[in-house]
């Protein structure tokens, strides 16, 4: 088992002179750097845009619906990164509500259990292709008011990683925590993200 070294990989405007900052979390065997270079994608200007690197290449070893012990101490260790960075941009002078969240596959999964985890009112997040993580779902981890923050969650139908009835599940609960949740399922799309989820998401949640 392994836990994650502090690799922070960054783009756009650097984070002292930013107003608005992205964390972007990659999927499994993906890198920093690819996730960034969906900054580009979705139209991101005048922000400070960071993206963890997962030892590895791979934030927890199994299935995000396995039981979590057997993910851990790598799901406790990732969480633990993404929240020294989500304080660091917030210790900058950039408020939690123009702190967004975007992650593919694994890296959407582990943006909605932090977010969920430590739900406030952020700027947004997208999550392509993700639930909340766990064989079942604890609770007793969610805590927090979103206050109406927009969240995106999309998956295809079916998706060989990520089932719909996960993601429906999730959604539900964030919208119980007062996010602004839209869900997307799209039938027979490969586990990719599509030009018309990058729409979406620029639409609903990034606006930036």
């Amino acid at each position: 088992m392994y836990t994650h070294d502090r690799q922070i990989v960054a783009a756009g405007v650097p984070l002292a002179e930013a107003k608005k900052a992205v964390i972007f979390l990659h999927g499994r065997g993906a890198t920093a750097t690819d996730i960034l270079s969906l900054g580009r994608h979705l139209g991101i200007e005048d922000a400070a845009l960071l993206a963890p690197q997962a030892t590895n290449n791979s934030w927890y070893p199994y299935s995000f619906i396995a039981p979590v012990s057997q993910n851990q101490p790598a799901l406790d260790s990732a969480l633990t990164l993404i929240k020294e960075l989500a304080d660091e941009v917030i210790a900058a002078g950039i408020p939690a509500s123009a702190l967004y969240f975007v992650g593919f596959s694994q890296g959407a999964c582990l943006t909605l259990e932090y977010i969920t985890r430590n739900a406030q009112q952020y700027g947004g997040a997208v999550a392509f292709t993700g639930g909340l993580i766990g064989q079942e779902i604890n609770m007793a981890n969610y805590k927090g008011d979103f206050k109406n923050t927009p969240v995106l969650i999309t998956t295809g139908d079916p998706d060989p990683h990520v089932p719909v009835r996960r993601v429906e599940l999730s959604a539900g609960i964030l919208a119980k925590m007062n996010a602004k949740v839209t869900t997307r399922i799209f039938n027979g799309r490969p586990h990719t993200i599509s030009p018309k989820e990058l729409e979406l998401a620029k639409e609903l949640v990034l606006g930036l």
